[in-house]
């Protein structure tokens, strides 16, 4: 079964074209040569990708059993919160305004400095089987998974705090507004991106509708019809400058397809 997807108006930075998405509706493992997309909210997808597939949305739940908490691996993340949020449950406060679905949360070990996924995750169920975090390679905006992420649990415990809410919001109303997917570049270690693509004279540069922003230079932001030839051009061009004047190389945070 497949569904089709628009990524021009499905991804969060707005490009892309038209494919057939396969849609996984049951646990079975990726096929050979796909790529697994979530809710696209990091992703740069070019005009040929490899092909691509996304879970069904009978993935798409959330239950509390004995003090764990399942989740579903498309369940999105402003579900999560609202959960936590109804039954008084911490450690989900983070996915404030935090985009995406919990697969691709956990594949990235998505967060905001110090409170990421991995935090209070128990394990994850792939078409393996059960895998406990314990078994499970990661770190920062990093977890090296066998598989597809078709259900996670985690720890529950009571006192949802509304404080931690209101930071996460005001952290995040500080990044800018226009369409894109997130921090384009990983932090490297001592460094903050967005200061190496401000010092590189990068901070507002733009290439036709795509600009790294003014608010948060981190940010490849599309300012309506950019397309994936200028995304990459700057995405290119910043590395290179980045290395030539500082000796850094930049990695991705967003995902290139």
């Amino acid at each position: 079964m497949t569904k089709s997807v628009n990524f021009s108006t499905y991804s969060s930075i707005k490009i892309g074209p038209t494919l057939n998405i396969l849609l996984l509706d049951s646990l079975m493992p990726l096929p050979f040569g796909y790529r697994l997309i979530g809710g696209a909210n990091n992703l740069l997808v070019s005009p040929t990708p490899p092909p691509l597939a996304m879970l069904d949305k009978c993935f798409d739940f959330i239950r509390l059993e004995e003090n764990v908490l399942h989740v579903g691996g498309a369940t999105p993340s402003g579900k999560m919160l609202s959960f936590a949020k109804k039954y008084d449950l911490s450690g989900f406060e983070l996915m404030q305004k935090l985009p995406g679905t919990l697969g691709g949360m956990v594949a990235m070990n998505a967060g905001l400095k110090e409170w990421e996924i991995f935090n209070d995750l128990i394990a994850i169920r792939t078409e393996h089987g059960w895998i406990p975090k314990s078994q499970i390679e990661h770190g920062y905006r990093f977890a090296k998974i066998e598989g597809v992420v078709y259900e996670a649990t985690f720890t529950c415990k009571k006192g949802f705090d509304e404080n931690l809410l209101a930071m996460f919001k005001q952290m995040r109303d500080n990044q800018p507004k226009e369409a894109s997917a997130g921090s384009c570049f990983k932090n490297p270690v001592g460094q903050y991106a967005g200061k190496l693509i401000e010092e590189a004279g990068f901070k507002g540069k733009k290439v036709g509708a795509m600009m790294f922003s003014n608010v948060h230079a981190n940010f490849l932001v599309n300012l309506g019809g950019g397309t994936y030839k200028q995304a990459y051009e700057l995405i290119t061009s910043v590395k290179e400058e980045v290395f030539k004047r500082f000796g850094v190389k930049l990695e991705e945070e967003i995902i290139i397809l």
